[in-house]
């Protein structure tokens, strides 16, 4: 975990740390054909993490620290494959514009998450720490996220967080469906109105929303209550 100024200062200083608070601020994902296995791609994925907590002293009350985390996670996945060069109109050869005039047909990776879970954080001193990624692999926008510059150097004192990531990853790429279609459907009969049925006669054809007062506290009906409904309809 990268610290920021101001939060490695109160760690060097700290006898214990503790967690508050984590969130996933970017994933950045790159995709990559397996070689010699056809149809299977690697994704690989930088998780970027906000990391917030407290560095408690012998005395006075405990500072308030953040800092970076990062974590690499990579996935082979099955995504088919395909020759077909994809031209699309939003690109004129020899334009202007600065979109590539054919696109690969390589799928699509989509990660689908949500901010982790703290499992522990804790205080270790580390006089030949170094930084496993340099300032120019953090993209602007994170390092925009935090209230201070964060520090990458060698520190005497390194905080780390165990995170708990839950996360779903798929591929998907552009295939050709055939599904029906119809004309225009135009009404051949006329719409008939309301009749003249007495008001508390239609009423009483309307069957009491039990699930509107009594909703069940699981997704899928208990036992016996399909046969309470219908015996207090």
């Amino acid at each position: 975990m990268y610290l920021t100024a101001d939060s490695q200062l109160a760690a060097e200083s700290a006898v214990s740390v503790r967690a508050r608070s984590a969130r996933l601020l970017y994933a950045d994902i790159d995709v990559e054909e397996v070689t010699f296995n056809r149809g299977y791609y690697s994704v690989d994925i930088r998780y970027f993490y906000q990391i917030r907590g407290e560095a408690f002293t012998l005395v006075g009350q405990p500072s308030e620290i953040s800092g970076l985390a990062v974590f690499d996670k990579r996935v082979i996945l099955f995504g088919s494959e395909g020759s077909a060069k994809i031209f699309t109109s939003d690109t004129v050869l020899g334009g202007s514009d600065a979109g590539a005039p054919e696109g690969s047909n390589l799928p699509t990776a989509v990660v689908e998450a949500v901010d982790p879970i703290v499992l522990s954080m804790k205080l270790i001193d580390t006089p030949d720490s170094r930084s496993e990624f340099g300032i120019s692999e953090i993209p602007s926008k994170i390092s925009a996220s935090f209230d201070s510059a964060l520090v990458f150097d060698s520190t005497s004192r390194r905080v780390y967080v165990t995170l708990g990531q839950f996360s779903i990853v798929r591929l998907e790429r552009d295939t050709q469906l055939l599904i029906p279609s119809y004309d225009y459907f135009v009404p051949d009969k006329e719409c008939l109105g309301a009749g003249d049925d007495d008001a508390c006669s239609l009423f009483s054809r309307i069957h009491f929303p039990i699930d509107e007062f009594f909703p069940p506290d699981t997704l899928e009906s208990p036992e016996g209550y399909r046969e309470a409904r219908g015996k207090y309809n």
